[in-house]
């Protein structure tokens, strides 16, 4: 039997531990891509094999996420999300240890995305399945941006541990975040059964799901959001420090501090994109977006032969404008389920987001190797993210302006 929704002003309550738990169970998400110029040196890795890399932590999450999120139908989220703080924590200590290669750094980068498979939307079927209302798409643009604060944190922290540490220690001090997080879901949280989980499948049947016309329109554009935003996560840190490198200027801010203040400005981008959305129409604000930032992707990709002050403008620029849809189709594909096929529908939702996000920095990489690896090559690499979201617009617009007519 499903409890009762708690009062709202205990929601906001569950709503912030949540979001903190979120956060701490990410501080080893850019671990790699903060030391991934180091490492790409220290392992003799070609562009394609930094990015393969890379694309194994979203690999790992792509293969977890459709079990532990879809159980999340049958199985009370809090525990799933729980036990997957013990995965990340296994993955990115791990590869503190035992990692010294492209093979080995790929299968506990994929074992670290396994632990973000089972905490991400687990996460938010657990707020969804506690906090409901009118405010509920509010609320779940505040948890959705949490994971821009968390990816920041994870970076800044990268940074100044790589300043003073050697990377392996770093690592085995990132990994301790997810350890902290268990016991706040644990201990904030009370135990709840899902609805109808005496009826939900084990495994996720994702049939029901696909046959919602209005789910799979947001799935698919989630996967091309995800495919532009983590392609841009892997190798921001790396661009950085190549345009910094080639302007030979000396910025008071290094690669990873900069990297970090950009994915800060996620997460106002992401709620007011949602507050936006919720405004002009959801599928009208996102269409726009996508559109802004495949254009904006190109502006990026050519500035790192600019003034390190204006290619930071730049990447901030474009930044924004990936991050101002997340929400809105994080929320849309919550109104649009039904509420027993929840956790399968995030199930799928994640499933293919981050696999694009595998393949999208490796296909970024293989780029930036077949064009040389110079500013040109950037350009091109930076070109290969937002073409997706672009055609998902267009053919939304189109479609929705022949069933005006």
């Amino acid at each position: 039997m499903t409890a009762a929704p708690p009062a709202a002003a205990n929601q906001g309550r569950i709503v912030a531990l949540l979001c903190l738990a979120e956060a701490l169970s990410m501080t080893g998400f850019a671990a790699y891509p903060a030391f991934l110029p180091a490492l790409r040196d220290a392992w003799n890795m070609s562009g394609a094999e930094a990015g393969f890399v890379g694309g194994a932590f979203f690999f790992g999450y792509m293969l977890a996420v459709p079990f532990l999120s879809g159980v999340t139908d049958r199985l009370d989220a809090r525990g799933v999300f729980a036990f997957s703080c013990a995965l990340a924590a296994a993955g990115t200590a791990g590869f503190a240890v035992f990692a010294d290669g492209m093979m080995s750094g790929a299968a506990f980068q994929a074992l670290a995305g396994a632990g973000l498979g089972g905490t991400y939307m687990p996460g938010l079927k657990a707020l969804t399945d506690r906090v409901g209302g009118p405010r509920q798409p509010r609320y779940i643009a505040f948890y959705t941006a949490t994971f821009g604060i968390g990816t920041s944190l994870s970076l800044l922290a990268a940074g100044w541990l790589g300043d003073a540490l050697p990377w392996r220690t770093a690592f085995v001090l990132l990994a301790l975040g997810p350890l902290l997080a268990l016991p706040i879901v644990l201990g904030a949280l009370r135990p709840q059964h899902p609805h109808g989980a005496h009826q939900a499948p084990w495994l996720p049947r994702f049939g029901p799901v696909l046959a919602l016309r209005e789910v799979r329109r947001y799935i698919v554009g989630y996967s091309l959001h995800c495919w532009e935003l983590f392609g841009l996560r892997s190798w921001l840190v790396a661009f950085i420090a190549f345009a910094y490198a080639a302007s030979g200027a000396a910025p008071p801010i290094g690669p990873t501090e900069a990297a970090a203040a950009i994915n800060l400005l996620g997460l106002p981008a992401s709620i007011l994109g949602n507050e936006a959305a919720g405004r002009v129409g959801r599928s009208r604000w996102i269409a726009g977006v996508m559109i802004a930032s495949g254009v904006l992707c190109w502006l990026a990709g050519v500035s790192s032969a600019w003034p390190w002050w204006l290619m930071l403008a730049a990447l901030g620029l474009y930044f924004t404008t990936v991050m101002a849809d997340s929400a809105a189709l994080t929320a849309g594909l919550v109104a649009a389920t039904p509420l027993a096929q929840r956790g399968a529908a995030m199930a799928l939702y994640s499933l293919l987001g981050f696999g694009a996000g595998f393949v999208a920095p490796l296909v970024f990489g293989a780029t930036l190797d077949a064009a040389g690896g110079g500013s040109m090559a950037w350009a091109l690499a930076f070109g290969t993210l937002g073409s997706g979201g672009l055609m998902w617009a267009l053919v939304t617009r189109r479609g929705e302006s022949g069933a005006a007519r």
